[in-house]
């Protein structure tokens, strides 16, 4: 086996902003390195795990491995998330790999900002068998685990080339942890990244579990991208931390929709309301996992809970502020009912009551490809 430098001119690295350079290795980030003073404690660690990170070479190799150091979450009694490393040779899934070393960080989500590190070993990943001859290859590095490279080796004597991407619109979309998708199966079935395999884009994953909460430093980083399209999924975070109530979100939604409009006067923007969560439909929060891991909300004092936000509310407040921006002269603005990706038929597939499982994520990919993307490439009008 031969080593090739993550800084070779021909690897790259697809879905990052920025990097954690350590003395070992390299980890992604997903914002860029002016976020830093301002992102929280807990969203940290969501920027640092790589939904629809990719690294991409092409080569005739017919072995790549792949050195990393893990940081998998472990919450409450469950066991570490899973992390899942995908192969795409020549734009077809070639192997999934499932890699359990490294560290674990235990998150008490009533105390997110005080994780308990046990720290690990290295651990590597081995693809075989890859088809004899020059092929594009990507590795999808996982949706739930922090991942520090640390080392890339091809087939001895294999020869590397530029990855010759094809030409295709860059889809930026920021959501929360059901479009982080830290459940799915593997990296390339979150439904992110199913839905721009369907309708053939470039996507740029910007879900960060429990963080979409209409920060401005969100924002501005998507208003400086050369985003064709963008979609923002908006409003179940907002509700599990009991963040806002009906004053502060709509205007902090205009707020965040001006900011994009600063570097994206044209681009076309679809906004997407919350899926079916039973707790969250009528009964605001804070929402959080119970004993048995379902999440619930938690009930408050009835007396202060004018203006609270249900899921139920969120999407009439959505649906009527996209109409009035319309109205208003922003028709490249739209709008679609989460409950059109995963309604309460779905339920079934929403095993703790707050995130689909990897077939409910893979349904919701095929959905948003085909109620959002119209056949030229762009979003489909209010659905």
């Amino acid at each position: 086996m031969q080593d090739v430098a993550f800084e070779h001119e021909y690897v790259k690295i697809t879905g990052a902003l920025d990097f954690d350079h350590g003395e070992h290795g390299i980890t992604p980030r997903r914002l860029p390195a002016w976020t830093r003073p301002q992102v929280p404690a807990f969203m940290e660690i969501m920027v640092k795990q790589p939904s629809g990170v990719r690294l991409e070479i092409a080569t005739d190799a017919t072995r790549i491995e792949l050195d990393v150091r893990l940081t998998r979450i472990q919450m409450a009694a469950r066991a570490p998330r899973r992390a899942v490393f995908d192969l795409v040779v020549d734009g077809k899934l070639h192997a999934s790999l499932e890699e359990d070393s490294g560290n674990v960080l235990e998150v008490d989500l009533r105390r997110p900002t005080q994780p308990n590190l046990i720290e690990g070993a290295d651990g590597s990943v081995r693809f075989d068998n890859l088809p004899a001859g020059m092929k594009q290859c990507q590795i999808w590095l996982p949706t739930s685990a922090q991942v520090e490279l640390r080392g890339l080796r091809v087939s001895t004597d294999a020869v590397i080339q530029p990855y010759r991407a094809p030409a295709r619109p860059l889809w930026v979309h920021h959501g929360s942890s059901i479009s982080h998708c830290s459940e799915a199966t593997s990296p390339t079935r979150s439904w992110p990244a199913v839905a721009a395999r369907l309708a053939g884009l470039d996507l740029l994953n910007l879900g960060l579990g429990g963080n979409c909460q209409l920060d401005q430093f969100v924002a501005r980083t998507i208003r400086d991208l050369p985003a064709d399209l963008i979609s923002l999924k908006l409003g179940i975070n907002v509700v599990n931390m009991d963040s806002m109530r009906e004053r502060t979100f709509a205007p902090a939604v205009h707020g965040f929709l001006d900011t994009l409009r600063e570097g994206q006067s044209d681009t076309p923007i679809l906004i997407v309301s919350p899926i079916f969560c039973p707790s969250a439909e009528n009964n605001p929060g804070p929402t959080l996992p119970n004993e048995a891991g379902k999440f619930e909300t938690f009930p408050g004092n009835e007396e202060l809970r004018a203006g609270c936000l249900t899921l139920v509310w969120i999407r009439k407040i959505l649906s009527r502020l996209v109409a009035a921006r319309r109205e208003a002269g922003d028709t490249n603005l739209h709008y679609l009912d989460g409950l059109a990706l995963f309604g309460p038929e779905d339920a079934a597939d929403l095993p703790d009551d707050l995130h689909p499982n990897g077939a409910g994520y893979e349904r919701m990919g095929e959905r948003f490809a085909n109620l959002a993307f119209d056949d030229n490439g762009g979003f489909k009008g209010d659905a």
